[in-house]
């Protein structure tokens, strides 16, 4: 079965490096919050163009550690999407706030921004928009939304490493973007791993306690915090993957582009906004013979993944939030649509013609039905 991301491929290109980094972290006997990390938060920072970078443990504590520094908690109302991964509603609940969604954009999949301020309440505290498989949502229309209304904005940034709107990052509009460094992602490390950039100083040194048990050191707690440490050898291998990130990307787009080309009158392809820099962390496209689609594929022993089957508003664990079916008609629409094909960069351009093959002898052969 050919996969959805070739992890393996992409190791052995740069193995002698890793390995190499991963010996020196453990020459060096300093396994937590070292050197490597604070180089690896200075790079990412000077990246996105911010004052702070702090590493986690994880793309759900960077956004929950961003919430509680932010002061969001019991009783707040956080507008987001229902188009996202579970770990976006979490951060939310684990404060004690309420999520609040807004139904997305037909084309981008992101939040819809003409829809937001209709959701803003005097509980209403902040929003996360979510920059889905890499496409950046209207960072500027939601920057307008959140000054009118004095609200902080959190960037769910975990699938978007990389893209930016009208030129600037992605993650360094707001009050704190949010990453994730899962294996799968656009930068990925080799075990769970998350950052956060930010703007505010004061902020930032909120998060730093939060994360190190509530504590700047000396075993003295300033407040109740968590254990959400990036180690040293997950930092060295992102550094390794950082220097490429831009040509990993590219790669994505390019991909993207042949994908488009062979499949644009078939599908549904991904868009890209003129204002957007997509770096594509998936290739989603869009047919209402979905289920179709991906059982020919997988007879042909090639990989898809449907994100997301079921939105957030209709999941057993929201069900106290009183959504219905209906609700949230776009996103529900497209949750019955979506397709996500292999886009990753060492994929061939040999794959890429080949599960466009199977895919338009599939439709055809319903077609000819």
């Amino acid at each position: 079965m050919k996969p959805m991301i070739d992890l393996k491929k992409q190791y052995m290109e740069i193995k002698d490096e890793v390995l190499l980094m991963v010996n020196e972290v453990l020459e060096s006997s300093q396994y937590i919050l070292g050197k490597r990390v604070a180089e690896l938060e200075d790079h990412i920072k000077k990246y996105h163009g911010v004052q702070d970078a702090i590493a986690v443990a994880s793309g759900t504590d960077a956004l929950h550690l961003s919430l509680r520094a932010l002061g969001i908690g019991e009783g707040d109302e956080v507008i987001t999407t229902a188009f996202t991964f579970f770990a976006t509603v979490e951060a939310i609940m684990y404060t004690g706030a309420k999520p609040v969604f807004v139904d997305i954009e037909p084309e981008t999949y992101n939040i819809d921004v003409s829809l937001i301020e209709k959701k803003v309440t005097e509980r209403t505290k902040a929003i996360i928009p979510v920059h889905i498989f890499g496409h950046p949502v209207d960072m500027e229309g939601i920057m307008d939304i959140a000054q009118k209304y004095s609200l902080k904005v959190i960037e769910d940034c975990a699938q978007s490493f990389g893209a930016s709107f009208n030129g600037k990052k992605a993650g360094s509009f707001g009050d704190a973007g949010c990453f994730s460094f899962y294996p799968s992602k656009n930068l990925g490390a080799c075990g769970d791993g998350g950052m956060i950039i930010l703007n505010d100083i004061n902020v930032a040194h909120e998060v730093r306690k939060l994360r190190n048990h509530g504590s700047k050191g000396g075993y003295r707690h300033e407040c109740l915090g968590y254990n959400s440490r990036l180690d040293e050898i997950q930092a060295g291998i992102l550094l390794v993957k950082l220097k490429r990130i831009d040509a990993y990307n590219t790669k994505r787009r390019e991909n993207a582009i042949l994908y488009n080309s062979l499949l644009s009158d078939i599908v549904t392809c991904p868009v890209e906004k003129d204002s957007a820099y997509h770096v594509y962390h998936q290739y989603t496209i869009r047919s209402n013979k979905r289920d179709i689609i991906q059982q020919c594929l997988k007879e042909h022993g090639i990989s898809s993944v449907i994100y997301y089957p079921l939105p957030l508003h209709l999941q057993d664990a929201l069900r106290y939030l009183g959504y219905k079916e209906g609700d949230l008609p776009i996103t529900e629409q497209v949750s019955k649509e979506v397709l996500s094909l292999p886009i990753y960069p060492e994929l061939t351009e040999e794959d890429i013609r080949l599960t466009s093959e199977v895919i338009h002898k599939c439709l055809e052969t319903i077609h000819d039905a």
